[in-house]
Formats: structure tokens, C-alpha cells, sequence
């Protein structure tokens, strides 16, 4: 009797994984199917990479331009394929699958639906708006026009856009799900009232723009948001989010895809339309899952990255030196002779450590678990 109640009690678990993992699956062979579509029409309009000749401070660049002159008019747009991937299947599961299920008598089909007010619309929205967003300034670059010598938008542009969405999720978040608590793994929550506005439009900022800085060399930030939302899979999951969790799925299993032509030597590049939009579903997934601290030990790796070119800014600004080669901190290791390659898997291995000891950290700090 006692074997009967648990297995009875183990089907509705066993049920959701199925439904994180078979997501996961499903938009890993949706992007992979629209990989060709899209890539067709990058390379037959010609929206190539332009390798930049100066940096964010007007200075010419010394080492990056000479090491990646050989990408220049590689496509761009390539994160395309991960933003409008994770938008098809979010609406295929919501208004196709339903009647799939009816027609075929295959209910769990119709249980794949995770388009859910509560935990996916706000990250979906954070998803389609930043990477519109990056797909404007991905096409001002490759032509040439915008507000930025050279092409594209300048980095004030960007921000002030960036701050927009970030302030549109704070506000919902406070005044319509009213959050304003941050929780400490092992201590507990906190009320800090207000502050959790500037508190999100913080952490939103930081992932949008430290995953843009991030994305520089083949692979590198792809596997980087690849670990971080496989992550998110797990926390969101023991929080019983489990439409969170298969969003986390269906972006990881669109980034593998997207990583499969993305690796070295990359057969398309991420742009901003990517890295933009991705970071900042980053962020918005872990103000959701109320792992605002675990989010910077998971992705270390942008603490590194951001903070080693707002030192290199600031000292060249107010001391007329450099710190390191290169900014962000992958082109110091180019410039002191690493092959890219090598940079990008130490940079997956890095972050997969970092990962690890978030996961431990957030899953013991969580408390009681919900299944």
C-alpha cells in the first residue's frame, strides 16, 4: 500500500521533469531548424561583422582589431535564432499544442503549455523587447548608420533603453506582484521596501550590458548563459516554477543549438540582438527565483569581465595607463598570446565551478524545497 502512495504521489514529479526536459528538447531542434533559414539571409544580404577600430573611449584599439581582422563580415544576428525560437514554441505550446493533444488523445502534449502569467510573461517580454532592441543596433553597425560613429548606437543609447525595460519589470514587480524582499541563502528574506526598484534595475543592467561585454570571442558567451540558465533550471524547478523552469529549458535548449555553428571558428556571431536580450532575461529569471545573490557567484565570470574594463577605463581616464593589454579581461589573455580556443573553454570550465558552488550554495540556503 505504502509502495502504491508513493508512486501515485512521484507522477505529477516525474510529469514535470518531462515537461522541462521535453521543452529543452523541442527548442533545441527548433533552433537548429531555423539555423539555415536565418543564416541564408545573413549571408545573402551581407550583415556582416564590422571589426571596430576604436574603443568606448574614443582611443584607438591596439591589439583586438589586428587579432580579429579575420572576422571581419562575419554575420551577425545569429542570436536571432534563441529569442525567436523560445517566442515560437512559448505560443506553439500555448495555442497548438492544446489542440495537437485533442486530436491525437495524447494529453501530455497539452501539458507542454508554459505560457503562464505569472512566471514566464515578464521574462518573455524582457526577452523580446532587449533583443528587437539589439537587433536595431546590430543592423545600424552593419550599415554603417546610427548614432554612433561607425555605426550602430551609442553605449548612452543603449543604457537609457536598457533602463527603460529594467525600470518597467522593477515597477511591475513592486506595484503589481508586490515584491520587495531579497533573500540571503541561509538567513532568510529581507524587506528593503523601495529600494528593491533600483535593486532590479541594477541587476538587469549589469547582466544586459556584462553579457554584451562578455560576448567577444567564438563560443564564449553562448556556453557562459548556457550554464547560467541551466542553472536556473534547477533552482526554478525547486521552487516548483515549473513553467520558469522549462522557459530556463527552452533557452538552454536553443543556446545549444545556437553554440553547435557558434564554437571556433564560429560560423555566425551572437550580436547584441543576443547577448543583449539573453542577459537580460538573465537577470529578470533570477529576480523571479529571488536569487539575486546566487546570480553573481553563477556568472562570476561578468563580475570579471565588467569590472576589468571599468578598471581599465578608469585608469587610463584618471591615471593616462593601462591595467591589462585589453578590456574586457578575454582580449588581455589574446594579447598576452592565448589562443581564443583555449580562453573560451577555460572560461565554460570557470564557469561551471562557479555554477557548482552557487547551486550548492542557493539550494541549501532555499530552505524548504516544493515539489
Amino acid at each position: 500500500m505504502d509502495v502504491q502512495v508513493s508512486q501515485i504521489q512521484s507522477i505529477p514529479l516525474v510529469i514535470n521533469i518531462l515537461k522541462v526536459l521535453t521543452t529543452g528538447f523541442l527548442a533545441f531542434f527548433l533552433a537548429f531548424f531555423l539555423t539555415p533559414l536565418w543564416t541564408h539571409i545573413l549571408f545573402k544580404y551581407k550583415i556582416g561583422i564590422k571589426i571596430k577600430e576604436k574603443s568606448v573611449d574614443g582611443n584607438q584599439l591596439t591589439f583586438v582589431n589586428k587579432l580579429h581582422a579575420r572576422k571581419q563580415g562575419t554575420p551577425t544576428m545569429g542570436g536571432v535564432i534563441v529569442w525567436v525560437a523560445v517566442l515560437l514554441l512559448v505560443l506553439l505550446s500555448h495555442y497548438i499544442f492544446p489542440f495537437i493533444a485533442e486530436w491525437t488523445g495524447m494529453n501530455f502534449i497539452a501539458r507542454l503549455d508554459f505560457f503562464s502569467r505569472a512566471q514566464v510573461w515578464l521574462p518573455l517580454f524582457a526577452l523580446v523587447t532587449a533583443g528587437i532592441l539589439g537587433l536595431f543596433d546590430d543592423y545600424m553597425s552593419v550599415r554603417g548608420c546610427g548614432t554612433n560613429k561607425g555605426g550602430g548606437m551609442r553605449f548612452a543609447f543603449r543604457f537609457w533603453w536598457l533602463f527603460v525595460i529594467a525600470g518597467a519589470g522593477a515597477w511591475w514587480f513592486y506595484s503589481k506582484l508586490g515584491w520587495d524582499r531579497i533573500h540571503i541563502p541561509a538567513i532568510g528574506d529581507f524587506s528593503i521596501g523601495l529600494w528593491y526598484i533600483p535593486l532590479f534595475i541594477s541587476i538587469i543592467l549589469f547582466t544586459a550590458i556584462s553579457s554584451n561585454e562578455t560576448d567577444g570571442l567564438d563560443g564564449l558567451d553562448g556556453g557562459v548563459l548556457l550554464t547560467a540558465f541551466s542553472s536556473f533550471i534547477l533552482i526554478s524547478f525547486l521552487q516548483n516554477k515549473i513553467d520558469l523552469a522549462a522557459f530556463c529549458a527552452a533557452i538552454a535548449g536553443a543556446l545549444l543549438a545556437f553554440l553547435w555553428f557558434n564554437i571556433y571558428p564560429a560560423r555566425f556571431f551572437m550580436g547584441d540582438t543576443g547577448a543583449i536580450s539573453l542577459g537580460t532575461t538573465l537577470g529578470v529569471v533570477a529576480m523571479l527565483t529571488n536569487s539575486s545573490l546566487i546570480l553573481f557567484i553563477i556568472v562570476f565570470i561578468y563580475v570579471l569581465e565588467s569590472g576589468s574594463a571599468a578598471i581599465q577605463l578608469f585608469s587610463k581616464r584618471f591615471f593616462g595607463r593601462k591595467v591589462f593589454l585589453a578590456a574586457p579581461l578575454h582580449h588581455h589573455f589574446e594579447a598576452k598570446g592565448w589562443v581564443e580556443p583555449k580562453i573560451v573553454m577555460r572560461a565554460w570550465i570557470f564557469t561551471a565551478f562557479t555554477a557548482l558552488i552557487g547551486l550548492i550554495i542557493g539550494i541549501l540556503g532555499m530552505g524548504r524545497l516544493h515539489f
